[in-house]
């Protein structure tokens, strides 16, 4: 993606703002080790039901939230006080998007004084999903509260629900003027003027805060140039599309510039309620929380996000990842198949859904959707690049290789990506022995990507294996290596090559570099023995290839391996026709 001249916003919040958040973090969370620690083993005997906390502990251990949910309910039923059961219980609800049976147990938590930003943060989701705006500020008054970004911006969203656009401003400034919020406040003041018709307030909210470099998030470009649209000012619109997408759009990105070409005015659209306002400041932290906490926790504020506003399909799928990320499969395909097939992000959902089935194990499935993707969406590059990955993981080579052809045609040649297909579809040429076809591709990946890593890795080690091109395959092996000094793989190939070239003293340095940095790779550790045979270092040659065979190597190296054993390389090399290392280096 090209950002041009308007930065995005930003990944992360402030030190400041994040370290509201991060004290949520010493709190109980329903992410393993965290919930370990915060309760330990030698509490145990204070639950009555020690088998259901067990079990409970160990769902939390493995992030599977349906489990926690069942038994840390089951606890308590026996010990309902119990603070560390009460607080699990309602994340791993929030975990499974259950929040309406997470809510009884955050107003327990509330009602008996212990102290639960989650707990505040569900009650707050809550009335705003029922309007209900004077709980949301009885809530503050209260001292319930979650952190100050949320607590800022929904007491001002709550002042527009109650109608009361005066205050909200005021609210909305206020947040503006704390330190580190700023860009959140200019935002979200600017939402608020456009969803009550203001439009030319909001574009001098928006206006103003370009004028020194603006920073969108996908949510607030949209809404940006949707406000433009509205004053008849779509050329400006266009420019911010433009500058923030560049020209690799998605389908609903692509039908707002389309509309927006055509001279249309767009309606407006992006954040159009209070309770939209509030949900987006959820999805808005889980963004910039992401990383630095669990995701476990990070998934809180985007399962809370969906509760508020389901149709934001960017919190969605948000949160679809998210429980990917935590090996949740079953539960990420169910959250990507919610999105609707008229939603213009369905085939990022898709491509998503299929990644899931495939990671799981369930590559025919994956393929499946991925075929019904390309028939829906037989003009997006991506879909038939993922198709080609999946099915050469799969090892149906033919068809990857037509697939990744498919999507080469697709894609523009400024694409940031293409460079990618040529070199996964040059492996897959090469793993059916279609060199010619192979070679071609990845010369084509460099001609897009000079000096990639990567690229000239493959090439040259593959050059090194056919024998061909060998001082070619030296520069390219070396250049690679010294963009990427610390990959062991590469490093092999630097060895690897100058071992085949008869240079064998040389080969040893970067052999054992090698080795130091994989030393558990059966092909490193095996290319190490050969190396130490070609110098005379016998003993140390055997104990490498007893090395290499300890971590599992394919099952022809290993035949290979224990054959150089019983006889040395260099018997092994000449009933394969090669000239042995000895003769090689002129001992006879």
């Amino acid at each position: 993606m090209s950002y041009l001249h308007v930065r995005l916003w930003p990944t992360r919040l402030t030190k400041i703002e994040l370290k509201g958040y991060v004290t949520v973090l010493r709190r109980s969370i329903s992410a393993g080790v965290l919930a370990c620690m915060i309760f330990p083993a030698n509490v145990v005997a204070a639950d009555p039901d020690a088998g259901a906390y067990l079990a409970a502990r160990q769902a939390s251990v493995a992030n599977d939230f349906a489990a926690g949910a069942q038994y840390f309910t089951k606890g308590l039923i026996a010990d309902p006080s119990n603070a560390f059961l009460l607080e699990n219980a309602m994340t791993s609800y929030i975990a499974l998007g259950q929040i309406e049976r997470a809510l009884p147990i955050a107003q327990v938590i509330v009602d008996r004084g212990y102290e639960s930003q989650v707990a505040h943060l569900a009650l707050s989701a809550a009335a705003a999903k029922a309007e209900d705006w004077s709980a949301i500020f009885s809530g503050l008054e209260q001292g319930r509260n979650v952190g100050p970004l949320v607590d800022g911006l929904s007491q001002a969203w709550a002042h527009l629900g109650q109608g009361d656009m005066t205050r909200a401003l005021a609210s909305f400034d206020q947040v503006i003027e704390a330190d580190g919020m700023t860009i959140y406040g200019v935002t979200h003041k600017a939402y608020a003027l456009a969803s009550v018709g203001d439009f030319e307030g909001a574009e001098a909210v928006f206006g103003a805060s370009a004028t020194s470099g603006m920073r969108y998030s996908r949510q607030s470009a949209v809404a940006h140039a949707q406000i433009l649209s509205q004053l008849g000012r779509n050329d400006d619109a266009l420019a911010i599309v433009d500058g923030v997408f560049g020209a690799q759009l998605d389908p609903g990105l692509a039908v707002l510039r389309a509309e927006l070409v055509d001279g249309n005015a767009i309606a407006y659209s992006a954040v159009s309620t209070p309770a939209q306002g509030i949900a987006d400041i959820f999805h808005v932290i889980a963004g910039a929380i992401q990383g630095d906490a669990p995701d476990a926790y990070t998934l809180i504020y985007a399962r809370t996000a969906n509760y508020l506003w389901p149709d934001n399909t960017a919190a969605v799928l948000m949160t679809a990842r998210l429980l990917e990320d935590l090996g949740q499969y079953d539960l990420a395909n169910t959250t990507y198949a919610g999105v609707s097939r008229q939603d213009p992000a369905f085939h990022a959902a898709e491509l998503g859904r299929a990644e899931v089935l495939r990671t799981a194990g369930r590559k025919d499935a994956a393929i499946e959707v991925l075929e019904a993707l390309a028939r829906s969406h037989p003009e997006l590059p991506q879909v038939f690049a993922t198709k080609g990955d999946t099915l050469r993981q799969a090892e149906r080579y033919g068809e990857a290789a037509d697939a990744y052809t498919r999507a080469l045609t697709l894609y523009d040649d400024q694409s940031p990506v293409k460079w990618f297909v040529h070199y996964t579809r040059g492996i897959t040429n090469h793993l059916v022995d279609n060199w010619p076809a192979a070679e071609a591709d990845f010369r084509a990946a460099l001609a897009l990507r000079p000096d990639h890593p990567q690229v000239l890795n493959y090439l040259g080690y593959s050059l090194v294996e056919r024998g061909e091109k060998m001082d070619e395959a030296l520069g390219m092996i070396e250049t690679a290596a010294a963009a990427r000094p610390d990959n062991g793989a590469i490093i092999d190939s630097l060895g690897w090559v100058l071992f085949q070239m008869g240079r064998y003293d040389e080969a040893v340095v970067h052999m054992e570099r090698a080795a130091a940095l994989e030393p558990v790779d059966p092909v490193i550790n095996d290319h190490l023995g050969d190396v130490y045979w070609a110098v005379g270092r016998e003993i140390e040659a055997h104990f490498q290839w007893q090395r290499a065979l300890s971590f599992d190597p394919e099952e022809e190296d290993a035949t290979r391996i224990r054959d150089k054993l019983e006889r040395g390389l260099d018997m092994v090399l000449q009933d394969e026709g090669l000239t042995p290392v000895r003769l090689a280096r002129g001992d006879d």
